[in-house]
Parts: C-alpha cells; sequence; structure tokens
C-alpha cells in the first residue's frame, strides 16, 4: 500500500465559491463508472470543510491522504494500477462523511473537443446529417470498456471549477448520444489495446477556436484587445444575469434519451398557441432572420412567435398549406389553436417547414400562425430566405407571404444545462440584465472557462480535436490561434507533450468569399508543433453538407496517429506529406514523406487535381508522373514552372493518396497573396 501525501491545494478561478456550503464532495468528473489513466499519478479533488482530513482507499491497494485547504478546497495524489478493474474508491473526510465510487476501470483516456463535426451524436441528426452505419453501429455498441464522460455547455467569463456531468458506460440506449467520432476513436483504441477507454467529451457545435482558449493566452493577440476589455466590464453583469435567472423554475433536459429529450417540453406556455391569446407586452422581430442578430440577441432556449393575417374569403373552409422555411433548431406550429405540425428532434435545422392546415381549422378569414421555436446551439430563428415563408390553399400557387413582422415571445432559456422557465407571461424577459457583450459560445474564452477548465487537472492520456469550419472566414488568424491554443491546454494540464491529433476540415461549398483552402493550410502547419498530428478527410467529406457522415474513417484515422505515435503500434497513421520540391528541366519534383509503399494519383471526372504556374501565375491543369515517393509535375506550355497547387479549393476532389489508402492534405508550393 502506497501512502501520497496531499501535495498542494487545488486552485482554479472560483473554486473557492464552488465549495460554499462546506459540503463534503468530489468535483463531477469523479464517480461512478469512470476511468482513471493507467499505471498514472492522478490527481482526485473536491471541497469540504476547511482544515478537515481527506484519506482516499482505492480496492486495488492504493491509498491518498491530505488536508481540506482554507478555501475549502483539496486535492490529493493517487497512483493508479496498470488496465484493469472495476475497482471500489472510498473516500473519507473527518469521522462521518464517506463518498464511493463505484465501478471504476483503469485504463487510457482522452479528452475529445471541437465543434459540431466533433458533437454530432452516433445516432445523427437525421434527416439531413447522418453518420454512416449508425443503426448497426448503435445496435452493436454494448461493450463496458468504452465509457464517455459528456460535458453539458456551459459558457463563463471566469474559469469555473465545476461542470455537469457523469460517466456512463457504452450500450445500445446511451451510445445513440456519444459523439461519433469520439466513438470511433475509442472503439479502434479498445481494439487494439484491449483496454478500457475514457473519453471526455466538451464539443460545441459551430464555435471559433477562441472560445477554447484562456483569457491570459488570447491576451497574446491583439485583435481581441477590445472585446476582452468588454469581457471583462461583463463579469459582474453575468452574475446579475444568473441571479435574476434563479427567480425562475427550471426543467432539466433528459440527457439519458437522446432521441426524444426535447420532446413534449412544456413551460407554462400553452396559451400562447391559442388565437385569443393577449400579445400585449410581446415585442416585434422581422423575420426571416438569426435572432442573435435582432434585439433578443445570444440566447438559447424556447421562443414564440405568432402572425395574424387576413385570408380570402374563397381560402374558407379549404386545406391549406404553411410553408415557413428552415427552423433552428426545432419548432412545434399551430394555425388557429390547432397543431399543424413540428420537429422536435436534433439536426433539422436545414430543414424547410412545409405543414398542412385541414380545413376544420380554417373558419373565417382571420388565420392566426403561432411557432414555437427551440433554440439548443448556435444560431437560432425562423432563418432562411423570404419567399420560402407563405400561406396557400393546397395545391394552388397563389399564396400570402409570411415573412415580416410577427410578434415574439422568450418563454424559457437554456443556460447550464437547464432550461428556465419564464411561460406565457414571459414579457419578464425583457427586464433581464444586459450586458455589455453577449457572453456566448463564440464569445472568446467563454468555453475554456465553462468546459476545459473544471477539467483541469484531470489525467488524461491525450486529446482528439475537431474543429475550424467557424474560423473559414480567417484562416491568417487561425495559424496563429490554432498552435496558441494547443500550447495553452498543455499548460492547464500541465503536460508540455500531450498527445494532441486533430482531423483537418473536409471539402465544403463556402461560397466565392471563404477559403476553405488557407484554413486546412494553417492545420497543415500546426504540424510544426511537437507531438500532433492531422487526420485527411479530403477524401470523405461532402461538399454539399458541412457535417458528412464517414465519421468511422475519422475516428479510425484519429486512433492511427494515436497507435502509432502514443503507443508505439506499427501501423500507416498519415497520408503523404510534401517535404520537398525541387524545379528542374520544366518539371516540378515533390517528394512525400509517408508514402508508404508508394504513391498514387486518382482520375476524378478527368481532373487529377494538380495545377502548375509560371511567371505569370496563372495556374493550369498539370500531368503528373508517379515515381516511388517522388511525382513528376510539367505542362509542356509552362517551360518554366515556378509553382504547384494540389487540390486548392474550397471543395476539391481527392486524388492523391499512398498505397496504405490514406489520403494526402492539399497543398501548394508558393505563398503567393493571389
Amino acid at each position: 500500500m502506497q501512502r501520497i501525501a496531499l501535495i498542494s491545494v487545488f486552485i482554479l478561478g472560483i473554486a473557492g465559491a464552488a465549495a460554499s456550503g462546506s459540503e463534503f464532495r468530489l468535483a463531477p468528473l469523479f464517480g461512478d463508472n469512470m476511468v482513471l489513466q493507467q499505471a498514472s499519478l492522478v490527481t482526485v479533488w473536491g471541497w469540504g470543510v476547511p482544515g478537515q482530513p481527506v484519506a482516499l482507499s482505492a480496492s486495488w491497494g492504493g491509498h491518498a491522504e491530505g488536508t481540506i485547504g482554507a478555501n475549502g478546497a483539496w486535492n490529493v495524489k493517487l497512483k493508479t494500477p496498470r488496465a484493469g478493474g472495476p475497482f471500489v474508491i472510498e473516500v473519507r473526510s473527518g469521522g462521518s462523511s464517506v463518498l464511493y465510487m463505484n465501478n471504476v476501470m483503469t485504463g487510457e483516456v482522452w479528452l475529445c473537443s471541437g465543434q459540431s463535426n466533433m458533437e454530432m451524436p452516433l445516432s445523427g441528426w437525421p434527416p439531413s446529417d447522418t453518420i454512416q452505419n449508425s443503426g448497426f453501429e448503435v445496435r452493436n455498441s454494448a461493450n463496458c470498456a468504452i465509457r464517455f464522460f459528456t460535458v453539458t455547455r456551459q459558457t463563463s467569463a471566469v474559469p469555473e471549477s465545476t461542470c455537469i456531468g457523469q460517466w456512463v458506460e457504452s450500450s445500445p440506449v446511451i451510445a445513440p448520444g456519444f459523439s461519433a467520432t469520439a466513438y470511433f476513436f475509442a472503439k479502434s483504441l479498445q481494439q487494439a489495446l484491449h483496454v478500457p477507454v475514457g473519453m471526455i467529451h466538451s464539443s460545441w457545435g459551430g464555435t471559433p477556436v477562441e472560445a477554447w482558449m484562456s483569457t491570459e493566452t488570447i491576451a497574446k493577440v491583439p485583435e481581441f484587445d477590445t472585446t476582452m476589455q468588454k469581457l471583462a466590464a461583463s463579469k459582474e453583469s453575468r452574475v446579475r444575469v444568473d441571479r435574476w435567472l434563479e427567480q425562475f423554475p427550471t426543467v432539466e433536459i433528459r440527457k439519458d434519451d437522446p432521441a426524444n429529450r426535447w420532446k413534449d417540453l412544456h413551460f407554462n406556455d400553452d396559451s400562447c398557441s391559442r388565437i385569443a391569446y393577449d400579445e400585449t407586452g410581446w415585442h416585434v422581430m422581422r423575420l426571416p432572420v438569426y435572432w442573435e442578430s435582432t434585439e433578443l440577441g445570444d440566447i438559447d432556449g424556447a421562443v414564440w412567435f405568432r402572425k395574424h393575417l387576413r385570408i380570402p374569403s374563397s381560402w374558407v373552409g379549404k386545406d391549406l398549406v404553411v410553408e415557413l422555411g428552415p427552423v433552428d433548431d426545432m419548432d412545434v406550429t399551430f394555425v388557429n389553436g390547432k397543431r399543424v405540425g413540428g420537429i422536435e428532434t436534433e439536426g433539422a435545422y436545414k430543414v424547410p417547414r412545409v405543414y398542412s392546415v385541414p380545413a376544420a381549422a380554417v373558419t373565417d378569414s382571420n388565420l392566426c400562425v403561432a411557432v414555437r421555436v427551440l433554440d439548443y446551439q448556435g444560431g437560432g430563428g425562423i432563418w432562411g430566405n423570404r419567399e420560402p415563408m407563405n400561406v396557400h390553399p393546397a395545391g394552388v400557387a397563389d399564396s400570402i407571404p409570411l415573412s415580416g413582422d410577427w410578434k415574439y415571445l422568450p418563454v424559457a432559456e437554456l443556460y447550464g444545462g437547464k432550461l428556465h422557465v419564464f411561460g406565457a407571461k414571459g414579457e419578464k424577459f425583457f427586464t433581464r440584465p444586459s450586458l455589455p457583450i453577449g457572453i456566448g459560445p463564440s464569445t472568446p474564452t467563454t468555453l475554456f472557462n465553462g468546459m476545459i477548465a473544471p477539467l483541469v487537472p484531470f489525467t488524461i492520456k491525450g486529446a482528439i480535436w475537431y474543429q475550424g469550419e467557424s474560423n473559414v472566414g480567417n484562416p491568417m488568424l487561425y495559424e496563429r490561434l490554432f498552435p496558441m491554443m494547443i500550447s495553452n491546454w498543455r499548460d492547464a494540464f500541465a503536460s508540455p507533450s500531450l498527445p494532441f491529433y486533430y482531423v483537418q476540415i473536409a471539402p465544403y461549398e463556402y461560397g466565392v468569399r471563404d477559403r476553405s483552402q488557407l484554413l486546412r493550410e494553417a492545420q497543415l502547419k500546426t504540424l510544426a508543433l511537437k507531438n500532433t498530428g492531422m487526420a485527411v478527410t479530403l477524401d470523405i467529406g461532402n461538399p454539399k453538407n458541412i457535417h458528412p457522415a464517414n465519421k468511422p474513417a475519422v475516428g479510425e484515422r484519429l486512433a492511427r496517429w494515436a497507435l502509432a505515435r502514443t503507443y508505439g503500434r506499427t501501423v500507416a497513421y498519415s497520408g503523404p506529406l510534401l517535404s520537398k520540391v525541387r524545379v528542374h528541366s520544366g518539371v516540378v519534383e515533390l517528394k512525400f514523406e509517408h508514402a508508404g509503399k508508394g504513391l498514387v494519383v486518382e482520375d476524378a471526372n478527368g481532373q487529377n487535381g494538380f495545377q502548375i504556374a509560371g511567371p505569370d501565375s496563372v495556374f493550369r491543369s498539370a500531368t503528373v508522373k508517379v515515381s516511388g515517393d517522388r511525382l513528376i509535375v510539367s505542362n509542356p506550355e509552362i517551360p518554366h514552372p515556378l509553382a504547384v497547387r494540389y487540390a486548392f479549393t474550397n471543395a476539391p476532389a481527392a486524388t492523391l493518396f499512398n498505397k496504405d489508402g490514406l489520403p494526402a492534405t492539399s497543398f501548394r508550393t508558393d505563398d503567393w497573396q493571389k
């Protein structure tokens, strides 16, 4: 039995405040079903009565002791055995406070984070955003050696010490809500290493990299000086908003039932659908629009929209059709007090709402359309183009527009993993304290504070990351921010060489204003940072969908990096990476690392994806010859070539692979700004 003394009191942000009330407790990461990093000296922490002793006893024979500090926080270092379990850990303070952690495993623990492509669950977001082989994977997901801790979304202007979440075993009931990318990563590791794998999942769709960076790190980036000044001024205001929200009852989200977590929620707002409801006190919003760009601001939650209109007398007593366009994220729609449709599942934010109104509901020329929109992430509201918003008789082209002014009323705000209910008398929302700057998931530092800081200093083996789409508009800034964020996390977890493997964003038609090839280039350059790796997805994207379905390949490619670089397994883990450029005799010779058994250039609709340019900087299609780990690129019309580009567009087709089937990243040999 090894006795390890308390080394230091863990202080993070407002850790002392978290211990108010002096209740003896553990940090949320410590509980039943958890996975601890094997063969390590792990930190266990919590809060309690200052001055009281703390003692941990683990069923594998481990033991640790310490004392609760003056601020009510404690931590101890506990030596873990090699992979195994299940174990029980007993935690005592004084003579009467006893806590138990049951069904604990030791194995490999990874942190996974990013935006929607990491957050996207194994069940997908049907109908438009699906996961390849989802049904099969869910049915076969029972595996007590794969466990997840999903951090509930939380923004904060200051580093938080606690978060909401719990460890769960993989099963067909629970796994549909797991991050698909993280699940396939964990599955690949578990099958290769034959040890328990624990995934701490902390992601938020539609978020930029700067939201995942600490205040100290962002302070080094001059572009955010003004924002950070406003954010600093918002700290006291955020406290006022939090206290204001405390006066309202809350509705818990059914985290254990991903398919139904948003269905049939009630916010004391049923009367908002009725024809004669009094809208006095409601505000006006011009639709279609994302409400973040209106006075409503950057909030998630439930908002009612109502619109009255007169229809021709010839339409009375006939079946009608109401078209709203897309709704982000979910809706329940009523006409004249009768529910005519709704979508209450995740992922339908791009689905146009087209609902049939029965003739029995059309009793006169007055029509009342009432829509409750529930937004749980990113942009919210009835959005899209004006034209799809209309009402018309079934089978008739003549229509009346529904775009324009609507009355609206927020009835619930989603914050801290709970829906704070204002109800049908939700005019109180309009008295909500204001903030100098919106403290939302896109605000710099807010997700580091709310969703990474509470995880520190939990012992992890490494991190995987899938993000970048929200920074496509400024790839040059991302080129600086992304390596800074990785170093930031390594400092936070006191692990200078923490393995950090990330996904290069997939091809997608962003539009002419954005050049995602430059963002992919920024991610490629980040490989210069030690102990990083990049899973290329050039061949498994979907130019029409920013959420490509082939997450099994994404997770497996990330796992290849981990198996090869972290666990020393002999496995191909990277596609070809350009290492040397030589111009001679009218050709450009390109040499590649990770060519493996050789390079393969495929044909994609008559194109090979390569372009070459001479002194005029005009790129033309190139001829490519393969020679082992080299490519010979040329064009007879360009006798003096200077530069080569490969797949250097928003949505290219992948044509360059090694013989292990792993794709090359897009690249260029020039640094021309044009």
